[in-house]
């Protein structure tokens, strides 16, 4: 089956784009979801006067994932843990842990754009990738010490 995809769908294509998809799958998700229409030539003209609409937006949203991505880069979060006898620590450090330590720094973000892939378990430096735009990754640089010590 045929569709024109309203928005960016991971590993599929972009908005916009005409693409081949099982009939189970443009039923079952794309169409329920609305992030695509069926291939037709009324659907085409609908799906460019959104475009229009889409990049404008878009282009603002870049700019200032941007921004934030310059102020990310340029922060550092220090995370303070108890550690035992041979410098391992007790539980780790989650996205959710950076996201706090972030928010009292005066940044408002989703604990889902880090991209940690598994929990910090032990002491140092650690660079986390923060996505917060399709186009805009940023890296923020997490330290994780032990408690008590100087930061």
């Amino acid at each position: 089956m045929e569709v024109i995809l309203r928005e960016h769908v991971e590993h599929l294509g972009d908005r916009g784009e005409i693409v081949k998809v099982a009939d189970g799958y443009a039923r079952n998700y794309l169409l329920p979801r609305r992030l695509a229409l069926l291939a037709s030539a009324g659907n085409k003209k609908q799906v460019e006067r959104e475009r229009a609409k889409f990049d404008a937006r878009e282009g603002e949203e870049r700019q200032v994932a941007e921004a934030m991505a310059a102020r990310i880069a340029s922060v550092e979060v220090v995370i303070a843990r108890k550690v035992g006898e041979t410098e391992a620590l007790y539980g780790s450090v989650t996205s959710a842990d950076i996201v706090e330590s972030l928010a009292a720094k005066g940044f408002d973000l989703d604990r889902r754009k880090l991209q940690l892939a598994d929990p910090i378990k032990k002491l140092g430096d650690v660079e986390v990738p923060v996505k917060l735009h399709r186009d805009v990754t940023a890296t923020l640089r997490v330290r994780v010490i032990a408690e008590g010590s100087p930061a």
